[in-house]
């Protein structure tokens, strides 16, 4: 065999081997779907709205009590068993029996608000008391996270006909290892009346499951009541979980929507949310029960925090307010002008001068200066029932007299017909299945380009395509996103929903960042938002996506800079939602700076199963991989798998700065799909 033919011979078996070994390689260049995009990339384009990404918060799966803020007792108040007396304490317990400690409630507290206080008799004296004293111990939201030389602070009122002697612990989830303790010691004349004890403790062992324990072993009898842990490290020093606003803040959100949602309007309006019992000391907030997703809360995170978030975040509030209709009655029209009352002194509290009646109240909690609240949302999913529109024109009015620049947004959908009332916004909420919503990023292609702005505050797929976060769900989510970013012109705001859960209480599923009482993770589609954090206020490019794969292949690009170097980037995202590989070609027409391509970046979440979640174990299953974009050019070849979200980031302007490395430290060090 000559040198010619042996040479053929090698190349021939190693390519059969390559098969052998890579039959997907192979197969799938072969079979991929060729497709061309091509942008303009010269400057145009149409500038989309600066807020339009942000993020929705309700108090829904414990998102807040137990989650975001920071507090660790739950029922520190103890008005969670209601006003009428005896009461039930729960989630404290007793740490003694009934020889030797009596627990019981009863209308003694100092605050007008929240009339209910704990009273401990006290039965057993020193050494014939169970060993560590008898008393009262609280579990926090399934366990306080409490870890090895970190501080937490523990305020509480206490009162007594006696001295006291008083052991301030926080022990270990049985409470046979005290981690942090103190002991208060107090005449008969200093607890005479009601005594503010504040005490700081500092951990010397980690349990991320323990509890606040009040004991004693001097007979008497005493008093608890507005008891409060908290670590001293929080966002901010605001009373928020450090680690769940980064999550938040790594969306680079431009507004935020609170407090919910159904938490707004209740089961009954009885049990709404109301701003005003939420704001002023903690300690004479009396809390409520929120009857719609069943469970009680101190509104420790209330309207002020809310809007003190916003403003920590760079974010735009978005007030959501109660039209006097809850799920299961309504205030008529005629009897609806004191809830009017109540919005218009809301907006005072976040806006008015400090010497106004409710500015002063802001004021005093600490923020002199008006908050930036520009948005007003009249009710949440009420359009349809009774009375909405006849208290919508009423509160519409009303706004729009004393305050003509907040933006007012209706409950009903003006997407595809006009309105038959005013508004500057319309409510759009979608949950469906990964499917459908994919197929909605036409949903706002033929709306009218005159009325009011599309909102759309909730959006999610949901069902068995979504499981309890799925990398499918999060597919056809970007698909819809991409479909938003489109139509921006049109659309002022999206957020997903709901936001939180704590694990050990799904109200909901799916949701975006999931928590216990140490941990968290962000599902597959809170990554994806990720890839719209630079979307708002960008530049939306005109493109032509060539393809005979309309109902699964969608792209968008934009123009953005980064605030961090001033630095310009052309971003192209692309949804293939479908089970082939995709041949496309890019091609960028007008661009002038091509020579700064080296520091162009791509990004792809894709998994092996459509149905893959993260988890606590497996907290990166599902996440961006982000590498370096070594091909990007004016003419660009890439593949972009069967079922997969990309993005790439095209460098073209750095004031002639290379970056040797930019793979984002987050999404690199994440990586493991």
């Amino acid at each position: 065999m000559d040198s010619r033919n042996l040479l053929l011979s090698i190349l021939f078996y190693a390519f059969i081997g390559i098969c052998l070994l890579y039959p997907s390689f192979v197969i799938g260049e072969t079979n991929a779907q060729p497709a061309h995009l091509i942008v303009n990339a010269s400057q145009g384009g149409s500038k989309i709205p600066d807020t339009l990404f942000g993020i929705f918060f309700e108090e829904i799966n414990h998102a807040g009590a137990g989650g975001l803020w920071a507090e660790l007792v739950s029922n520190r108040g103890f008005e969670a068993g209601g006003q009428n007396i005896p009461s039930n304490i729960d989630p404290w317990s007793i740490i003694g029996d009934e020889s030797s400690v009596i627990i019981s409630t009863d209308r003694s507290s100092l605050f007008e608000r929240n009339k209910i206080a704990l009273r401990m008799d006290v039965l057993c004296e020193n050494k014939g008391c169970p060993t560590g004293g008898v008393g009262i111990y609280n579990p926090g939201y399934w366990g306080m996270n409490i870890e090895n030389g970190k501080s937490y602070k523990v305020i509480f009122y206490t009162k007594s006909l006696d001295s006291v002697d008083i052991s301030v612990s926080l022990a270990s989830t049985n409470g046979s290892q005290i981690l942090a303790t103190s002991n208060i010691l107090a005449s008969s004349s200093e607890v005479s009346n009601w005594k503010k004890v504040e005490l700081q403790l500092e951990a010397k062992g980690t349990d991320h499951y323990a509890r606040l324990q009040l004991t004693t072993t001097k007979k008497g009898v005493i008093w608890f009541d507005q008891v409060s842990a908290m670590p001293v490290d929080t966002y901010k020093g605001r009373g928020f979980r450090k680690e769940l606003v980064q999550m938040l803040a790594n969306l680079k959100p431009r507004f935020i929507r609170f407090p919910g949602g159904c938490f707004v309007e209740g089961e009954w309006l009885r049990n709404a949310f109301r701003w005003k019992e939420s704001v002023g000391p903690w300690e004479e907030r009396p809390g409520h029960f929120g009857d719609v997703w069943m469970y009680w809360t101190d509104d420790g995170l209330g309207y002020f925090e809310f809007l003190q978030l916003a403003e920590d975040l760079g974010s735009l509030p978005v007030w959501v307010i109660n039209n006097g209709i809850s799920h299961q009655d309504q205030v008529s029209t005629s009897s609806i002008l004191p809830f009017v009352q109540e919005m218009l002194e809301s907006i005072e509290f976040a806006r008015g001068d400090a010497n106004t009646k409710w500015g002063s109240v802001r004021a005093a909690m600490g923020h002199p200066e008006p908050f930036n609240l520009k948005y007003v949302a009249i009710g949440n999913e009420d359009c349809g029932k009774k009375n909405y529109r006849g208290n919508y024109l009423k509160f519409y009015d009303a706004l729009k007299r004393s305050y003509p620049d907040i933006r007012i947004i209706s409950n009903c959908d003006g997407s595809s017909q006009k309105l038959d009332h005013p508004a500057d916004m319309y409510d759009f909420h979608i949950y469906t299945s990964a499917s459908r919503i994919f197929s909605m990023n036409h949903q706002f292609d033929h709306t009218s380009h005159t009325g009011p702005k599309a909102f759309v505050s909730e959006y999610a797929v949901t069902g068995t395509d979504a499981g309890i976060g799925s990398f499918l769900a999060a597919l056809g989510e970007a698909g819809f996103l991409i479909g938003l970013e489109k139509n921006s012109d049109v659309i002022e705001m999206a957020s997903y929903a709901p936001l939180f859960v704590n694990d050990n209480d799904r109200r909901w599923r799916p949701d975006a960042i999931v928590f216990n009482s140490w941990k968290q993770y962000g599902t597959p589609s809170y990554w994806m938002q990720q890839f719209f954090a630079e979307s708002s206020g960008a530049t939306l490019l005109n493109h032509v996506l060539q393809s005979n794969l309309s109902s699964s292949l969608v792209a968008s690009t934009i123009k953005w800079r980064s605030s961090e170097d001033n630095t310009d980037y052309i971003r192209i995202k692309i949804v293939n939602f479908g089970g082939e590989a995709v041949n496309l070609k890019i091609s960028l027409d007008g661009l002038t700076n091509s020579k700064y391509f080296t520091g162009s970046t791509k990004t792809i979440l894709t998994s092996k199963n459509l149905m893959d979640e993260n988890s606590f174990t497996e907290p990166n299953k599902v996440v961006p991989v982000q590498s370096l974009f070594e091909n990007a050019g004016e003419e660009m070849d890439v593949m972009l798998p069967p079922h997969s979200f990309s993005s790439f980031d095209l460098l073209t302007k750095s004031n002639d700065l290379l970056i040797s490395s930019v793979v984002d430290p987050v999404y690199n060090s994440a990586a493991t799909a």
